[in-house]
């Protein structure tokens, strides 16, 4: 099992949103770089921190699983959606989605409290120019970030 952080704008897709729908497609990914976390690394069962971005209140909020492994997202052949892309066609997809599913919501863990914190000063999350949506975690980042909420 692995660990991971996928970033959301809670006024597009929020915890809250996971939380009601139980199970959802982690779809729009449109970087080549989370692309491909997406489809080659991000496994069945593994962790990942819900993060709220441009927003009030930035940093992690909840905890969901990976149910459904990397399959091609829909979302990219359909010419009604914003998340369509013209290049890409069904014989060769271009883009790819999980599926998640909600666990738990967390005291929220602030990204300035997290550049704070020296034990995540490699995370990628908190070095200057990362905007990527999906990242990896490491099981000390993990366990940092869970004790930081002050429910564990």
């Amino acid at each position: 099992m692995a660990y991971w952080l996928f970033k959301t704008e809670p006024d597009t897709f929020s915890i809250d949103t996971l939380k009601s729908q139980k199970v959802s497609p982690w779809e729009g990914v449109r970087n080549y770089q989370a692309r491909n976390m997406l489809r080659d690394e991000v496994k069945l069962g593994d962790q990942v921190f819900i993060y709220h971005s441009s927003c009030k209140d930035v940093g992690v909020v909840g905890i969901a699983t990976v149910v459904k492994a990397s399959y091609p997202d829909h979302f990219q052949f359909d010419p009604e959606s914003p998340y369509f892309d013209p290049k890409s066609n069904p014989e060769n997809p271009r883009w790819f989605m999980v599926d998640i599913e909600y666990q738990r919501h967390l005291r929220l863990v602030s990204l300035k409290r997290m550049k704070a914190n020296p034990a995540l000063a490699e995370m990628p999350l908190v070095k200057k120019g990362s905007r990527l949506s999906v990242m990896p975690v490491t099981d000390a980042q993990w366990q940092e970030i869970l004790t930081m909420t002050g429910q564990f």
